[in-house]
């Protein structure tokens, strides 16, 4: 289910985090999901139980898990909506980026292709 990349500049506790936000985003990890106790993903993925403490540390912080003392954590009922709400705050550096390739000459055609093939794409949530 993990997967870490230990030749990314991304920091591992980074990459967890953004892994379960996007199993969370996809519907993989539902509401009230129990994720993996530190314990056995430090041990499946050969990796220093502090890292994965870090990446649940954040992720509870920013309400996406909850811990249930002597149960372990699992994904918060408002997840999805809260990472939503985050996705969408990155629209306005979307529409930076539209006006830079704009201003290098790129024309609304080829910006609306490459939004065709992304949304194409398989696997990709519509």
């Amino acid at each position: 289910m993990f997967q870490i990349d230990s030749f990314s500049r991304v920091p591992v506790y980074e990459q967890i985090v953004n892994q379960i936000e996007s199993f969370v985003l996809t519907g993989i990890l539902p509401a009230d999901t129990q994720i993996p106790s530190v314990r056995n993903l430090s041990v499946s993925l050969s990796i220093n139980p502090n890292t994965i403490q870090k990446a649940y540390a954040e992720l509870d912080r920013n309400g996406i898990i909850y811990s249930v003392p002597g149960r372990g954590c699992f994904i918060t009922k408002d997840a999805k909506g809260i990472l939503s709400e985050r996705k969408k705050e990155k629209l306005s550096g979307l529409g930076e980026l539209i006006r830079e390739l704009k201003l290098a000459g790129l024309s609304k055609d080829v910006i609306h292709n490459t939004i065709d093939e992304i949304y194409d794409e398989k696997g990709a949530m519509t």
